[in-house]
């Protein structure tokens, strides 16, 4: 099946860059890269169509809205695929794609608008059936109004920011000696970074885990989900390891939540892919958190599972087509696991490891059993300007034990030379006992102490 687009602007980089145009080879459609100049002669964009974006600074290229979308339209190209981070969920920028005669291949920028903000997702959110998290019933006007609302709720209690992300512009307080202090540290970390020092409350679930569903919406009320992931091996609220489906959790509970998932898709007029989160309480309710209005990096699990590809999907979404799949038509198949292999030193502090890839020998893809998505090879310089990541290692099995004895596997053969990488701990994670038996929330990264 065809897409209805010719040309497609690919407005990211690296391994993102790399899996949007691995879909659009075998589509038949010509991606278009964006880059810095850091990225200009990169391996991802060896023989492509690319055009310049400017400097390496991340703010001056890939960030840069105008800049991208003047790209775009001089690139001639009728579609632009923003991947995830950097802009994929700018509301602006999608305005602006729009505007310039460039589908923008996402949700629609009322949802966008809607999900973007927090307190307006969870009322949406619980009008469709989802548990919510306790806590305040919107923006707090001042630490007066925190100080009330936690004592409503109990402590602990969590405050985060209203356009907040990656777990900036977050405070915990734990009694009401604290709670001032959380107030104003969390509403001037979150102007600092997003520009709105707004702030909510919610209770603190201190034994979460942390489950995402999938899903995949069209312009004309289809939604489908592709089931849930567990993500709870985190470590400062950025993921680890990614698995479906999730372990220890009540069929029942499940169902309810997917069910409310793709009706709530269905209420707001979500289209493409969308993701949304959840925390799993030691009563085993999942309670709603975010959503995020976009493709989200470990996609490729709920992909190994399902047989579909998402990137697939979400362009056809973008061009006005309908769904090629019902909810009859999933079949979740086996267990998958997937690591995030990044340059940094997990027994230093997590230090950066920028610098030449002097050796990087990848295990052999197995159809059914081993993914590896990279955008690097030997030779290649990890810069200092962008997210560290070297390459995702996906395993699926016929269940968890077997997928996960698989990727051992997989990343014992891994050889790479020349930058630390986050190889060691993942082996560390995969072997140890608790993990195995999932006995482990967000609070510690399983079998790693360092």
């Amino acid at each position: 099946m065809t897409v209805g687009f010719h040309r497609v602007f690919v407005a990211n980089r690296g391994e993102v860059a790399a899996r949007i145009a691995r879909t659009c080879d075998r589509l038949g459609v010509t991606p278009v890269f964006g880059v810095s100049e850091a990225d200009a002669s990169a391996p991802w964009v060896q023989g492509r169509e690319v055009v310049r974006l400017g400097p390496a600074r991340a703010a001056q290229s890939y960030l840069d809205l105008e800049r991208v979308v003047q790209a775009a339209v001089q690139a001639r190209c009728s579609a632009l695929h923003p991947g995830w981070g950097f802009l994929a969920e700018n509301v602006r920028f999608a305005a602006l794609c729009e505007q310039h005669g460039v589908t923008f291949v996402g949700p629609p920028v009322s949802a966008m608008q809607l999900m973007g903000k927090k307190t307006p997702a969870k009322r949406a959110m619980g009008l469709a059936g989802l548990s919510l998290i306790p806590g305040s019933d919107g923006i707090l006007a001042d630490a007066d109004d925190a100080e009330r609302v936690a004592r409503e709720v109990g402590y602990p209690v969590l405050l985060k920011a209203e356009s907040g992300g990656g777990g900036r512009g977050m405070r915990i307080a734990r009694s009401e000696s604290e709670i001032r202090a959380a107030f104003e540290d969390a509403s001037a970390e979150a102007l600092a970074c997003f520009a709105d020092d707004r702030v909510y409350l919610e209770k603190l679930i201190e034994k979460g885990r942390h489950v995402e569903v999938q899903l995949l919406a069209d312009r004309y009320g289809n939604v489908v989900h592709l089931g849930e992931r567990d993500c709870s091996v985190q470590r400062n609220h950025q993921k680890l390891i990614e698995e479906s489906p999730a372990p220890g959790l009540s069929p029942d509970e499940l169902a309810r939540t997917l069910a409310a998932a793709v009706r709530a898709c269905q209420q707001i007029g979500y289209v493409g892919a969308g993701t949304m989160e959840f925390l799993l309480d030691e009563g085993g309710t999942l309670r709603f958190m975010e959503m995020n209005t976009r493709l989200q990096v470990e996609h490729c699990v709920s992909e190994a599972r399902s047989g579909l590809d998402l990137v697939e999907l979400q362009l056809q979404a973008a061009a006005g087509q309908p769904l090629r799949v019902t909810q009859d038509d999933v079949r979740l198949d086996g267990h998958a696991i997937e690591c995030r292999i990044n340059a940094e030193d997990p027994e230093q502090g997590w230090k950066p490891s920028p610098g030449v890839l002097t050796r990087f020998d990848l295990p052999a893809q197995v159809p059914g059993a081993v993914r590896v998505d990279t955008h690097v090879e030997a030779g290649y310089e990890v810069p200092p300007f962008y997210d560290s990541l070297l390459c995702k290692v996906i395993a699926k099995g016929p269940d968890r034990d077997a997928a996960c004895d698989t990727l051992i596997d997989a990343l014992s053969r891994m050889k790479v030379e020349g930058v630390a990488t986050t190889i060691p701990m993942h082996l560390a994670i995969l072997a140890d006992a608790d993990f195995r038996a999932h006995r482990y929330d967000t609070r510690a990264i399983p079998g790693w102490e360092a």
